[in-house]
């Protein structure tokens, strides 16, 4: 399948004529990551990863396109003023679930944010593992159990995260391939700094990194 990088945590992905979108949030050109689309999937509610106001009028005049995401999200949505006639195209999905979405293989990891701090709330959080290979984690560091993933998507920077813990996450996995995603908040001095370090430590443990820009594709 190939891969599309768009804005912060969003990703494209293309099989054929299928198209599948993650995260399509305020940090990302909506209606560019979703054309063509038949599927959403949402990690969580933070609005870098869902902005309902630009993702709900793409629902609602686009019959074949459906939303999954966690309880939280798929409420939050319902309630929203822009919901249209889109309400029975937005499904629940949790942690343990495995379904065949617009051609994918989705299999869903989860599901708690990593922590950001005591006094903030968590929320829900679910990962992805796409076709067997491919794993977007949302904001988290979970590692999928009982499979060895082949391409990863590293959160790169967030609130929550730190170079240790980045780190040990894409240690743990040994994929084959790295890709960053959650890199908006940083300046290029510092997505230079992260994707270095990822990448040579990455390297010992048989991690190709590879920093994509936006709009850059892979076949994964």
């Amino acid at each position: 399948m190939k891969l599309t990088k768009h804005g912060h945590a969003c990703i494209r992905l293309e099989k054929g004529s299928r198209v599948m979108v993650i995260d399509p949030g305020t940090f990302t050109d909506v209606p560019a990551a979703m054309a063509g689309a038949e599927a959403v999937l949402v990690t969580h509610e933070h609005a870098d990863h869902i902005d309902p106001a630009a993702v709900l009028p793409i629902l609602d005049r686009t019959a074949g396109v459906h939303l999954y995401a966690p309880q939280a999200v798929v409420d939050q949505l319902l309630a929203h003023e822009a919901i249209g006639g889109s309400a029975g195209r937005i499904h629940v999905v949790a942690p343990g679930d495995e379904q065949h979405i617009a051609g994918f293989d989705v299999r869903v990891i989860g599901g708690q944010h990593a922590l950001i701090h005591p006094q903030i709330p968590l929320v829900a959080n679910l990962g992805y593992l796409i076709d067997g290979v491919l794993y977007h984690p949302g904001d988290s560091l979970i590692v999928p159990d009982g499979t060895a993933v082949d391409t990863v998507l590293v959160p790169l920077h967030a609130p929550w995260s730190k170079l240790q813990e980045t780190v040990d996450f894409v240690v743990s996995l040994r994929a084959k391939h790295a890709y960053q995603i959650h890199d908006g908040l940083l300046n290029e001095t510092g997505l230079g700094m992260m994707s270095g370090h990822v990448t040579r430590f990455g390297a010992r443990y048989g991690t190709e990194f590879e920093f994509l820009q936006v709009g850059d594709s892979r076949e994964v």
